[in-house]
């Protein structure tokens, strides 16, 4: 995958990371959800988001382990990361060019609330699934 760029809604915060693959995922969790108004489209970056200028940005601490980024000057909703920033995802809608793309899992699945459902068929996660995964993934590194 190469690295792509993006920004905030003013341009305030600009920066570049690597999709770990050529995917959009949906997260349904109730953060989320209230974080954007609805379910959350995000780009998995792993550890490769590069902020050109983090003190454009402020983070608030999310949970015990993540945070959630904004621009400070519009208030775009823009990253996850964990807080120790080995992994990030990237709100779709930041990146300048998300052609090719494709919109393949659904997170937290077992949280989306009845008023809203996507066309079409992809992979689902319950939240218990999602946690499980991530475990899985770092007892393995």
């Amino acid at each position: 995958m190469e690295r792509k760029t993006g920004s905030c809604l003013c341009g305030a915060v600009k920066f570049t990371a690597v999709p770990s693959k050529n995917e959009i995922d949906a997260c349904h969790c109730g953060d989320c959800r209230k974080s954007v108004g609805g379910p959350l489209m995000s780009v998995e970056c792993s550890d490769t988001l590069q902020i050109e200028d983090e003190s454009a940005v402020k983070f608030y601490p999310s949970s015990d382990w993540a945070e959630r980024g904004f621009c400070q000057t519009c208030g775009s909703n823009m990253f996850w990361r964990m807080k120790d920033k080995s992994m990030a995802t990237v709100h779709a809608g930041m990146f300048d060019d998300v052609d090719g793309m494709t919109f393949t899992t659904e997170i937290f699945i077992d949280k989306k609330p009845d008023y809203y459902a996507f066309a079409g068929e992809r992979k689902t996660m319950t939240g218990q699934e999602v946690f499980d995964a991530f475990m899985q993934s770092k007892d393995e590194a």
